[in-house]
């Protein structure tokens, strides 16, 4: 089968090697697998730090978004058969998804919307699995609750950004701000639902005060969290919530305790890791997700198309999330 592989780890983008179209062996289905012909890929933020960080002897798959079709179930399967359309984010301890066949749990895998094509749906399940489970397993939120209460989301116009100013402005009664630092992420954040948004570039208690929205009850900080941490204590109403899931180099946490304020990380590959009893989870909140688009509750936060599958194009899409520009989610479609 094709796929676009590497082996060195830390290689800069533009080197031959840093990505490269292979031939690989099929790989087969476990009990409780799926093989998935893969029909579009969306790029993330962890492709490149896997990239950086991670390599092998063998040729390493990146890629933790997909949409597909099931062409054989394991032996244990229940929640699909062959023709299935699905889309899914994988497992960060398993071969990736750029490849014309993928084995993934069904456990993690939802069915794709049936109102979308491809690489619209290739934008969506990890930033939506990441961004459900800040807001509704990490912070602790109810559906249809929050009123009275404010969220301020740190680096909206990102692809996790993208999916959860959507599922806080309508799924909650939270007040939702967004950051973002320049006039057209702004406007796509806006768009996207946020009530207010502010510029994460200047000082974001005094934008919050100007708006009369300081305190807030709830942080998520997306990126650069230890660069901003002092900010968002200072923000944050006693008692409040920071949850985050980028890697801070250092964390001082000592500041959040004269608030009592609680910290929550997320890291969407949990479950699949530790083989969680919940690990179902994943399934369920991809099939709410689905039926959301379908009803025209959730829109795909497709930012670009960069074309065929293929070494030059993710090397391309590499480059442009490594500068830190994206908007929305990069998908690529077909080999």
């Amino acid at each position: 089968m094709k796929a676009v592989v590497y082996t060195q780890p830390g290689l800069p983008i533009q080197d031959p090697q840093a990505l490269y179209d292979a031939e690989l062996p099929t790989p087969k289905p476990g009990a409780r697998d799926l093989l998935v012909e893969v029909k579009a890929i969306a790029v993330n933020p962890v492709d490149t730090k896997i990239r950086a960080s991670r390599g092998g002897e063998q040729p390493q798959v990146l890629g933790w978004d997909a949409v597909g079709v099931v062409r054989e179930v394991g032996a244990d399967v229940t929640l699909f058969q062959p023709g299935d359309e699905v889309f899914y984010a994988g497992a960060i301890d398993r071969p990736g998804t750029y490849s014309e066949l993928h084995v993934v749990d069904e456990r993690i895998v939802g069915h794709k919307p049936r109102s979308l094509d491809n690489a619209s749906a290739a934008a969506l399940p990890l930033t939506s699995i990441t961004a459900w489970e800040l807001l509704f397993d990490r912070l602790g939120i109810d559906e249809n609750a929050g009123k009275g209460q404010s969220l301020l989301v740190v680096g909206a116009a990102g692809g996790v950004g993208s999916i959860l100013i959507q599922l806080a402005s309508k799924l909650t009664q939270l007040t939702v701000i967004g950051t973002a630092s320049r006039s057209e992420t702004q406007g796509w954040v806006k768009e996207l639902g946020a009530h207010h948004v502010i510029d994460h570039s200047q000082p974001i208690p005094l934008q919050l005060k100007a708006l009369k929205l300081e305190p807030v009850d709830y942080v998520i900080s997306l990126t650069h969290t230890d660069t901003y941490l002092a900010q968002l204590v200072e923000v944050l109403r006693p008692q409040g919530k920071l949850a985050l899931i980028d890697d801070p180099a250092q964390l001082d946490v000592m500041p959040l305790k004269r608030k009592s304020l609680s910290l929550h990380w997320e890291l969407m590959f949990t479950r699949s890791l530790y083989q969680t009893e919940d690990m179902i989870k994943q399934h369920q909140l991809l099939d709410r997700i689905s039926q959301l688009v379908d009803e025209g509750v959730l829109k795909t936060t497709l930012g670009e198309h960069f074309g065929a599958i293929n070494a030059d194009n993710l090397k391309r899409a590499h480059a442009v999330i490594e500068s830190g520009k994206a908007r929305g989610k990069i998908v690529l479609e077909n080999f």
